[in-house]
């Protein structure tokens, strides 16, 4: 970084700028075996906004016998609330599995919620022990009670490039999942790949996809997984369509509980510098990013495995 790098040359055919969906906070740590303190999850959320990320995903409010990492959730929010203040425009969304998780949420301040689809029948079966259809069905009264408390959603839809148990997805099933999760009321679509099997190729034929069934490029996000290590050259792919949201995970934790083929989650430092060198805004200072995730290393007692924080931060002592 002290020699100007990463050069930077702006292609004007790419967005201008690209907001974050930093997930570290929830999916990076729901996999740690080893349980982290609720204060160092409040620490690692507020180093996140110092950062420059504005929207940081906290927690997810599932029954804690199913993630037993993020069972602290309760207790997390209300430490976390005054960033909000701190940092003008910082979003805080929380995962919600049903109206009982809804209900917790709301009672701790929760101002944005997530909910969490898949586009193949064994997914959602495996996942949630219910079809797609019941999934749905599932969601529709908390989609739509948050929209009457004022409270926006986002829409993950898992599987939407390659099903372990499936097979490839083809994109019209991932469109029809998908305009289910937007014509509830979600206001956002997340399209996953959870096990990293998605290829440039692939990306742009789903967007072109969504884009024909008449869904704007704006109310879509991408998610990848960097299993076979495209995720950044699927990223690109999804810029050149128009994509203006991706989701990361600060020094590429995260993976899949129900999956056991995903790896980690797209680096938010490799994403970053990638971002940077195109010319693209972000709002995020990348060395107080990696510096962020030198610290959760520590914490978590591993390195990580972001390339981008193994080369900016040097070998550990």
């Amino acid at each position: 970084m002290e020699l100007g790098l990463p050069s930077t040359v702006r292609d004007p055919e790419l967005p201008a700028r690209v907001r974050i969906h930093e997930v570290g906070a929830r999916d990076g740590l729901q996999n740690e075996k080893a349980l982290v303190p609720v204060e160092v999850k409040a620490e690692f959320i507020a180093r996140l906004a110092a950062a420059g990320l504005r929207t940081v995903e906290a927690t997810s409010f599932v029954h804690p016998k199913w993630v037993p990492q993020l069972a602290d959730a309760e207790q997390l929010l209300p430490q976390i609330i005054g960033l909000r203040e701190e940092y003008p425009g910082l979003r805080l969304p929380v995962l919600v599995p049903n109206e009982r998780g809804l209900d917790r949420a709301l009672a701790r301040g929760a101002d944005e919620i997530a909910v969490f689809a898949s586009a193949t029948e064994t997914f959602a079966r495996r996942n949630l022990n219910r079809s797609v259809a019941e999934v749905m069905e599932m969601f529709r009264p908390v989609v739509g009670r948050a929209g009457e408390a004022g409270v926006p959603s986002r829409g993950y839809l898992s599987m939407c490039f390659g099903d372990p148990w499936e097979g490839p997805v083809p994109p019209r099933q991932v469109v029809d999942a998908g305009l289910q999760l937007l014509d509830m009321g979600c206001a956002e679509l997340s399209l996953g790949d959870t096990i990293g099997v998605a290829t440039p190729g692939q990306v742009a034929a789903l967007l072109a996809e969504f884009d024909r069934a008449g869904v704007p490029v704006e109310r879509l996000a991408v998610h990848f997984h960097d299993t076979y290590g495209q995720a950044l050259a699927n990223t690109l792919a999804a810029l050149r369509c128009g994509v203006t949201v991706v989701d990361s995970s600060a020094g590429g934790l995260g993976g899949c509980p129900y999956a056991k083929s995903a790896t980690g989650n797209l680096a938010t430092e490799d994403l970053v510098w990638m971002l940077h060198g195109l010319g693209i805004e972000t709002g995020v200072d990348l060395p107080v990013l990696v510096a962020t995730s030198v610290w959760l290393a520590g914490e978590l007692g591993r390195p990580s495995p972001s390339r981008a924080v193994q080369a900016l931060a040097g070998p550990a002592d």
